[in-house]
C-alpha cells in the first residue's frame, strides 16, 4: 500500500469535490452474459459464486480506480484487494461473511473459498479489512435497481459488487451486476472499462 500524493496527482480536485459530498458512493446496475462462463464452470462443477466472485476481483484489480481506498483518513492505493463475500446457511436462512484471499488462479480461488467456507461456522469473523471488494449475491430476483444500507461514513470506498437471477435472452444467459463505488475514486468511464474486462473474461474462460 502507498499514500497518492495530492499535489501532483491529476484526479486531486475531483477527489476533493466528491469527497465531501453528501452522499459520495454510486452504484450503478447492468446485464453481462454469462452463457459461456455458467457453462464452463458448470462443466467443471464449480460454484458460480466463488467462480464469479474471482473473475470480477480479477478484472477489478487490474484497474488502479478499484484499488483506491481512505487509509488514515489519505488516498492510498492498495498493490492487491482480497475478497469478502456473502453466503447463505440454508437451514437457518442468515448469511455469513467469508473473507478468502486473492488467488492467482480461478480453480486455486475455487478450492480456497469451499474450504474457508465450510469451515467457518460463525456468521461474522471480525471488522472487515480496508483491502478487499465486498460482494453481497442476490439471486432471487433478476432486478433493474438495487441499493444497500450505508453506514454514514463519507471515507467508506471499498466497492460493493452484486448479482442477480440469471434469465434467459435471444439464447443468451444474462444476469443484472451491480457496482457501488465512491466516487473520489470511481467514475462512469472506469466502470465501463470494468464492464468491458468482466465480459471480455466472461466470454473467453474456458
Amino acid at each position: 500500500m502507498k499514500f497518492i500524493d495530492v499535489s501532483t496527482w491529476e484526479r486531486a480536485m475531483h477527489y476533493e469535490i466528491f469527497r465531501n459530498s453528501a452522499q459520495p458512493q454510486y452504484c450503478v446496475t447492468f446485464d453481462v452474459d454469462v452463457t459461456n462462463f455458467l457453462h464452463q464452470i458448470r462443466k467443471k462443477g464449480y460454484s458460480f459464486t466463488f467462480s464469479f466472485v474471482y473473475a470480477v476481483s480479477k478484472c477489478a484489480n487490474e484497474m488502479e480506480a478499484f484499488r483506491c481506498r481512505f487509509v488514515d483518513g489519505k488516498p492510498a492505493i492498495y498493490d492487491t484487494i482480497h475478497t469478502s463475500f456473502t453466503y447463505l446457511r440454508k437451514d437457518t436462512e442468515l448469511f455469513k461473511v467469508v473473507n478468502v484471499p486473492m488467488q492467482d488462479t480461478l480453480e486455486d480461488y475455487v478450492a480456497l473459498a469451499k474450504k474457508t467456507e465450510e469451515t467457518q461456522t460463525v456468521y461474522f469473523t471480525g471488522p472487515m479489512g480496508n483491502d478487499i471488494f465486498q460482494f453481497s449475491p442476490f439471486p432471487w430476483v433478476s432486478y433493474t435497481h438495487i441499493s444497500h444500507t450505508e453506514s454514514g461514513k463519507k471515507d467508506h470506498a471499498t466497492p460493493l459488487f452484486d448479482w442477480g437471477k440469471f434469465y434467459e435472452k435471444d439464447g443468451k444467459i444474462l444476469m443484472p451486476f451491480s457496482v457501488q463505488v465512491h466516487h473520489s475514486f470511481v467514475d462512469g468511464i472506469h466502470i465501463g472499462k470494468l464492464a468491458e474486462k468482466l465480459q471480455r473474461y466472461l466470454d473467453t474462460y474456458v
